[in-house]
């Protein structure tokens, strides 16, 4: 038996100002792929990055809401040490 892995595609149209076209088109030629891998792979970059940064905001929201401390006296006590 033969498993393939079956990838659709999106078609789409996207605005792009000309001098990010320039640029589009340098790097196309410069890395050997089409300009829709170089979109293609922009787009995973910053979907991971931002799914990253969402991840880490989230885990880290409200970590110190079990604190008993007054968050006035933690600053003063933080700008002291720079004295």
């Amino acid at each position: 038996m033969m498993i393939t892995n079956i990838i659709n595609f999106m078609r789409t149209i996207i605005d792009i100002p000309d001098v990010q076209v320039k640029v589009l088109n340098q790097l196309s030629k410069k890395k050997k792929v089409s300009r829709a891998e170089i979109v293609r792979q922009a787009l995973t970059n910053y979907i991971t990055e931002y799914t990253s940064t969402k991840k880490s905001y989230k885990e880290s929201f409200g970590i110190w809401k079990d604190k008993k401390l007054d968050s006035i006296e933690y600053q003063r006590q933080l700008r002291n040490e720079w004295k």
